[in-house]
């Protein structure tokens, strides 16, 4: 028997509650939570003491929306997330390609389209750098790539090709592709992207896994699990892992809604759910329907027209009668469904079709929730409640960024942009607030989400936050809570994935999933700042910071 005593914290126990004390683990389960005069009469012998010195201790964090197969690519290939200025990305492509001559197409991620003129790059800056291989450089929010003329002509895309649904091919004037291609318009690369090597899809989320543990991250959920325009499928890596032990963290599977097949794919979904099902850290019981693009590049789904393109509206990738069709299937087979809705059309839609779910089917009791909910309109604000709908929350995307005030409101207009992320408005008209990173698209690490969260500013620790982001509250009447914002994490967020009877808390029974910061935030300040000093899963430490 393994037993640990962490003394002298400052403990979080959910609800804006804490408590000076400590915790007791005994086989990777709280004991007991309490004074540490009480808990020191129940140690064992062999008890192994550990005084945190006055700072918070908290259950570990869940990210409710995150990708790590692509991020853990990123950090093991091209990572253009740690700079911000095109000449740096630059730079990097060109001394990875010098480094890598045996690679025929070079792939990366990370890129920033505030940097450029205009606010997307030119495949002519890549033909620069790299005239002879193809390069594919996919932005830091996953709507869009970027790549050089080589990798056009091989991947047989020329300036007379069509835009597909839900996707662009981005023209200049003269309507000769610059090297930017939209959402859906990425499939057009599928032909020419290297196929995993083996084990490699095992390595990214290995690397994630790191990563995600360093920032107190202990469960997950991936939030496109099979072969989409987002990567291959990483089913059977996660699987592999697991029947390894090399899978620490928890992880909820969102199986991929594939756009390009109808109801019969309900079988195939069923099927992957029962084979995770035989596993212990794994579960898929969620569903992922990406229902419109971005606001940024003019996919995002709006109820009128993009203030900077009159008769744009957005994409809705599904039909809404389809949509409804399949919310409602998936209800009615016991999946909870996980939808990303940006517009406020995309918003309506997905509702509409929860709403369509629960007339048909009654109350199941799914965990359904939209993801990112850029914009909201006001007729929508309390049908997250009244169906019982959680708002999946990127809370570090809320704030004045250069790429937000001088590209992203504009299109959205001045009536938009004062409901731009209202999750202070959702929260006061009854909604459930889960938090997830997107991570690659932003950083994964939550107690930025939560200053973010806390005060509409960038964190001060952030190499993407420059300007206004840093001194502007994006909204300021649209603050979170602290103690929301932690719960979006923790308990809450555990409720979301299923998984309030075994973690999300600080309570006896509950596995010992941990988080020890270097100071006390109990008062909410000092997030940004603030760091993750150890980390635990079911009570076996997966991080220590290095001192």
């Amino acid at each position: 028997m393994t037993s640990l005593h962490i003394t002298n914290a400052r403990i979080a126990l959910g609800d804006g509650r804490w408590q000076d004390g400590g915790v007791l683990v005994r086989d990777g389960v709280i004991a007991a939570v309490g004074p540490d005069a009480d808990l020191a009469t129940r140690r064992d012998p062999d008890t192994a003491v550990r005084d945190a010195r006055g700072v918070s201790l908290l259950p570990g964090f869940h990210d409710t929306h995150v990708h790590p197969p692509m991020a853990g690519n990123s950090l093991l290939g091209i990572d253009l997330m740690p700079v911000h200025g095109a000449d740096a990305y630059l730079r990097i492509v060109a001394d990875y390609a010098d480094a890598h001559p045996e690679l025929e197409t070079i792939v990366g991620v990370g890129w920033y389209g505030d940097v450029f003129p205009g606010g997307l790059p030119t495949r002519g800056l890549l033909d620069a750098v790299v005239p002879d291989r193809p390069v594919i450089l996919t932005s830091h929010d996953g709507h869009g790539v970027w790549v050089n003329t080589r990798a056009l002509e091989a991947a047989g895309v020329g300036h007379g090709a069509a835009d597909p649904t839900g996707g662009r091919f981005v023209r200049n004037p003269r309507g000769e592709l610059t090297g930017v291609l939209l959402d859906t318009a990425m499939q057009a690369l599928d032909p020419i992207l290297p196929e995993p090597a083996p084990g490699s899809l095992e390595e990214a989320i290995l690397t994630a896994q790191r990563r995600l543990h360093s920032v107190g991250v202990t469960t997950w959920h991936d939030a496109a699990v099979g072969k989409s325009e987002l990567g291959p499928d990483s089913l059977d890596a996660y699987l592999n892992l697991e029947a390894q032990g090399a899978l620490t963290a928890r992880v909820v599977l969102c199986q991929w809604w594939d756009r390009d097949r109808g109801l019969e794919q309900l079988a195939d979904l069923e099927a992957r759910r029962t084979r995770v099902a035989r596993t212990r850290r794994i579960s898929a019981h969620v569903v992922k329907i990406m229902q419109d693009g971005m606001i940024e590049n003019h996919t995002a789904a709006l109820l009128d027209d993009y203030s900077d393109a009159p008769g744009v509206r957005g994409d809705s990738f599904l039909p809404p009668e389809e949509l409804a069709a399949v919310v409602a299937e998936l209800d009615a087979h016991g999946f909870d469904v996980h939808l990303h809705a940006v517009g406020d059309r995309a918003v309506r839609e997905c509702l509409d079709a929860l709403a369509h779910a629960r007339a048909r089917n009654g109350s199941t009791g799914g965990r359904h929730q939209l993801a990112h909910l850029d914009v909201v309109d006001t007729a929508d604000l309390g049908r997250f409640a009244a169906l019982d709908v959680t708002v999946n929350a990127q809370l570090l995307w809320a704030r004045t960024d250069v790429e937000i005030v001088e590209r992203k409101l504009p299109m959205m207009g001045e009536d938009r942009a004062g409901r731009h992320f209202p999750f202070e408005t959702l929260r006061a008209h009854g909604a459930r607030i889960v938090a997830g990173s997107d991570w690659p698209v932003s950083d994964p690490n939550p107690l930025w989400a939560m200053h973010t969260g806390t005060t509409r500013l960038a964190p001060s620790t952030d190499p993407h936050a420059t300007g206004l982001a840093l001194t502007d509250p994006l909204l300021a009447a649209e603050v979170l809570p602290f103690a929301t914002v932690l719960d979006a994490y923790t308990g809450t967020a555990a409720w979301v994935g299923r998984l309030e009877a075994t973690t999300g808390r600080l309570e006896a029974g509950l596995a010992a999933d941990l988080v020890l910061l270097d100071r006390d935030i109990s008062g909410g300040e000092g997030l940004d700042t603030a760091r993750v000093t150890e980390t635990w899963v079911a009570g076996r430490c997966v991080y220590t910071a290095e001192t």
